[in-house]
């Protein structure tokens, strides 16, 4: 191997390992406020809001019992 392409592999893999470290400070998660720490909790979302949720997206066929599991139809 020329010396030129060893520089260059070196180089590749310094510019290579960098960009990861970088990557992976920006990517990691922000930890979860602690309990206490004066982050206010979200409150569960009402029985109206969840029934509306629910005739939102999951009102297909309402012929089509849907609980165990929704059915689906043959593509043939």
């Amino acid at each position: 191997m020329s010396p030129r392409l060893i520089i260059v592999l070196i180089l590749a893999g310094i510019v290579a390992l960098s960009a990861g470290a970088v990557t992976w400070i920006l990517v990691q998660p922000r930890p979860a406020p602690l309990s206490g720490s004066g982050a206010t909790a979200t409150q569960p979302a009402s029985e109206t809001k969840r029934r509306e949720h629910r005739e939102k997206f999951f009102s297909g066929d309402p012929d089509r019992d849907i609980r165990g599991g929704q059915e689906m139809k043959t593509r043939w």
